[in-house]
């Protein structure tokens, strides 16, 4: 049964997108074709009777399924405009929900969306109630996973030289400032990481360029290091696009913290000590 559970989440996670913005989604063709539904009516029909619930529970329902129109391949050289959703978390659970237990995957993804969507109210609610310099934390540690498995996508991916191809993506995401100069312009000391100076705000935006630098790599094959060099920088590049088109504040711009995250780490240590000796 644990294979079985864990093959599960493998096909949802699979099918998983981020937006420009960080926020998960299913597209809804994606999901009906990983539901076993041969005909768009069959999965149609669910989406629309969890658009109900979905407004009887007082949500908006564009949050949760936005419209979206894309041109299919039918065959012969022709093209046609099909409807499709973006669905997110919580829509995905609403629509297996409407679904018949008895099919096994329907039961599994009743299950594992109920666990899921559980499990992101309750980090979207502890993370809330954190401080800053508790988010900071919480992101780096974010961020250092992130790093270690972009690091073996980009060797796969041919890269030789891992310096170069993260001076890439902070080129794209800092208007073309390299690590060194991010290091220069927050003034910090000999061997000091410039992840480890950043605030939370900050520290998203890395992640995300962390994040989606990886899966582009990932569905392109990409092979040859230059062009991981270039995916790298063009994934910032749109990082950036995206957080000037929202309004948001340039990265470069972003406040330094007072205090890094190591002396941060040391002061816990220390205080940690001081009680256990008490």
């Amino acid at each position: 049964m644990n294979e079985i559970k864990e093959y599960t989440e493998k096909i949802f996670e699979d099918i998983k997108h981020i937006d420009a913005i960080g926020n998960e989604y299913w597209l809804a063709r994606e999901l009906q074709n990983v539901l076993g539904y041969s005909q768009w009516r069959s999965l149609y029909d669910l989406i629309e009777k969890a658009k109900t619930t979905c407004r009887e529970s007082k949500y908006n329902i564009d949050d949760h399924f936005a419209v979206q129109r894309k041109m299919v391949d039918i065959g012969s050289k022709t093209t046609r405009k099909v409807i499709d959703y973006k669905l997110s978390r919580y829509a995905c659970y609403l629509i297996v929900m409407n679904g018949n237990p008895k099919k096994e995957i329907i039961a599994l993804a009743q299950t594992y969306f109920a666990i899921q969507t559980r499990k992101q109210e309750l980090l979207e609610k502890e993370y809330s109630e954190l401080s800053e310099d508790e988010k900071r934390l919480y992101q780096r540690n974010l961020t250092k996973k992130g790093n270690l498995s972009l690091n073996r996508t980009a060797l796969n991916a041919g890269v030789k030289n891992l310096g170069e191809f993260h001076n890439a993506g902070y080129k794209g995401l800092y208007n073309g400032e390299t690590a060194n100069d991010i290091f220069k312009r927050k003034g910090l000391r000999y061997r000091e990481d410039i992840l480890d100076n950043m605030g939370s705000d900050e520290l998203i935006a890395n992640l995300f360029r962390i994040s989606q630098a990886e899966q582009k790599l990932k569905n392109e094959d990409v092979k040859l290091e230059k062009e991981a060099n270039e995916t790298h920088y063009e994934v910032g590049k749109e990082i950036r696009k995206t957080i000037k088109r929202l309004g948001g504040t340039m990265p470069e711009e972003l406040p330094t913290p007072k205090r890094s995250l190591k002396e941060l780490e040391r002061e816990k240590l220390v205080e940690r000590s001081k009680n256990e000796l008490l």
